[in-house]
Parts: C-alpha cells; structure tokens; sequence
C-alpha cells in the first residue's frame, strides 16, 4: 500500500527551512515551542534544562533541516521525538554525574526514571494530540472526577457515546506505558 504524502504544510516548511528562511523558523517556533518546552520540562522537571532543550531543539531544526523526511511523518511528530531524546540523553547525563559523585543509587534506578519520565512525556503528548471530544471526555472523568453518566451531561452526548469516548481515550493513554522509551508517537514510525 502506497503511503500518503505528508501535509502540504509540512513539506513546505521543510522547504522553506532548508532555504534558511528565518521566517520559517519563527512560524516554527510560535506552532511548536510550547509543545518542545512542554515534552521537555516533563523528561526533565526542570526549567531552566527544558530552556536549554528547546533552544538545542530548533537550533537542530535549523541547522539540519533536511533532517526531516515529510514522508516518515508529521512534522509534530519529528519534532516531539527531537525533544523527547535530547531530553532523554540530558536527563541521564544529569543523573548519571550525580549518581558519580554522590554514589547514591544504581544504574537501574537511573533507568527507572528515564523510562517514568519518557512514559509521562508521552502520555502528555497523547493527551494534547488525542482528537478533541475524546480528551473533554478524559478530562471530566479525572480532573473533575465525572463518571460516565455525568460526563455524558455535561457534554450533551448519550451515555453510551461517553463511555465509547472514555474507553477510546483511556485506550490512546495506555499505549504511553506499553512501550517505554522505545515507544512512537501516534502516527509517526520513529522510535522515541
């Protein structure tokens, strides 16, 4: 079966991008640098390292634009999976140093909390790309502890349709843990 082409606004971003449009690179940064930070402030639960790793990621973008094969997927995709493993390789240099000079800890703790924190960077990244009704739906069961009955209310949708929308959502999420650090975005082939 034949491949879809990629979306026009990816293939000519990636364009426009290897022609070393500095526009192109702030539309990039205004559609994604809250997505970057976000992805990358979650592996690392840090601030200023989420900074460091948002400014490394489009310094990458622009500097090897034809990284990007519109192809192999969405441009979102490339981007988020560019995050989550620089974040990833700073997380374990960070914990890794301390675990050198502090000697507490194993190696297998260290592995322990790349894979929670890649297993939540993930989840967010479902979350926030899940279609629509499905993470309304999420977040009335959770945050405001709805249960299906109540979300069907307060979405104006049939019972049956809330817990369809409940299962499915649940269903995207669980797919965070499944595959750990070796797990791929929705709709991208890359491994994180």
């Amino acid at each position: 079966m034949a491949k879809e082409s990629p979306p026009r606004w990816d293939r000519r971003m990636q364009q426009r991008l290897a022609r070393g449009e500095a526009a192109a690179l702030g539309e990039l940064y205004d559609r994604f640098a809250s997505l970057v930070h976000g992805l990358a402030h979650r592996v690392l639960d840090d601030e200023e390292d989420a900074d460091r790793i948002t400014r490394e990621v489009f310094a990458h973008v622009w500097e090897n634009p034809d990284a990007f094969d519109p192809r192999q997927g969405p441009l979102r995709s490339w981007v988020a999976t560019l995050t989550h493993r620089l974040a990833v390789q700073r997380l374990r240099q960070t914990e890794a140093a301390a675990l050198a000079r502090d000697g507490s800890g194993t190696t297998e703790d260290l592995e322990r909390k790349v894979r929670r924190a890649s297993a939540a960077a993930r989840a967010d990244y479902i979350v926030t790309n899940m279609p629509a009704p499905l993470r309304a739906a999420l977040e009335l069961a959770y945050f405001q502890r709805r249960d299906y009955r109540q979300a069907a209310a307060d979405l104006g949708v049939t019972e049956d349709e809330a817990r369809r929308r409940l299962r499915l959502g649940l269903q995207l999420l669980s797919t965070a843990h499944d595959n750990g650090t070796s797990g791929t975005p929705p709709g991208n082939g890359r491994a994180w």
